[in-house]
């Protein structure tokens, strides 16, 4: 008898091990997709999440951070396409930055949609991040939030970087592979300096868009400097500071956890606009 009421004991306590972290993340799940429709509701906009938390491999512990990915293209993109052109959209952006290829799609397709795109910074935008932020018609953030660099990076190296170095010597001493990472490097700034400019171009004008884009690109600063409200304002960025209450609620659904989860959320259905300016799925 004793044992078949340990074992019972046992049966239960393993099940409560097995499905209490997979009911626990349906929870946060669920809170998360109400936060998003109440801040929805209060701003009568789409809101979208782009989120990267530092995951860790349970079996070992170590750290994998996560960066703006292709996937994160595709989902940011799909969420564009299911929002009517007259309805703003609200980006919730948390990363240290990542793939150029897919910062760039994101950007322009929020440089293209109809309706005004507001990015909200609650902690840190860095790089490609950054670039995302400057695509949107209005960029907001915590007093104490900060973006960052948009200067190239080719492996673990600046792109300006490298350039300098290569003018610091004699051509006669400069290895070929050197010179072809300096050719790729001349490149990149250019591409990502017409970018940055074509992003800020209808905002403020051809010229001091070109001039902002400089100051991003050119290596001013380290990759990861960290540029405050108040400095964006000195380069001559439009930055409003205050973070509505709402995004700090639904940061605080984003913990660190132990498994992976996606970084871009958002309510999976088609918006339509209605008569008197009212939304419904």
């Amino acid at each position: 008898m004793n044992g078949a009421v340990l074992n019972l004991f046992w049966l239960i306590f393993l099940a409560a091990t097995f499905f209490y972290p997979a009911l626990k993340h349906k929870q946060v799940e669920l809170a998360r997709l109400r936060m998003l429709r109440k801040l929805e509701a209060k701003r009568g906009s789409r809101v979208v999440t782009m989120i990267h938390r530092q995951e860790s491999i349970s079996f070992l512990g170590l750290p994998v951070a996560r960066y703006i990915s292709i996937e994160d293209s595709e989902q940011v993109l799909r969420a564009i396409r299911m929002t009517p052109k007259d309805m703003p959209i609200d980006i919730i952006l948390h990363t240290p930055g990542g793939l150029v290829l897919a910062t760039e799609q994101i950007a322009l397709a929020i440089q293209r949609h109809g309706a005004p795109v507001t990015v909200f910074v609650p902690h840190y935008a860095m790089s490609g991040g950054t670039m995302l932020a400057l695509a949107a018609d209005e960029i907001v953030m915590d007093e104490n939030a900060v973006l960052g660099p948009v200067d190239p990076q080719l492996g673990s190296y600046p792109a300006v970087s490298i350039l300098e170095a290569v003018k610091a010597k004699p051509l006669a001493e400069v290895d070929d592979e050197t010179l072809i990472m300096a050719d790729v490097a001349r490149k990149a700034l250019a591409q990502v300096k017409d970018t940055v400019t074509s992003l800020l171009r209808d905002k403020v004008g051809e010229d001091e868009a070109k001039r902002i884009a400089d100051i991003l690109t050119s290596g001013n600063w380290t990759h990861d400097y960290p540029l405050t409200p108040d400095q964006l304002s000195n380069i001559g960025l439009r930055v409003k500071v205050g973070i509505p209450e709402e995004v700090y609620q639904l940061m605080e659904l984003y913990p660190q956890p132990p498994q992976r989860r996606p970084s871009v959320q958002y309510i999976p259905v088609p918006y339509r606009r209605e008569r008197g300016g009212r939304d419904s799925a």
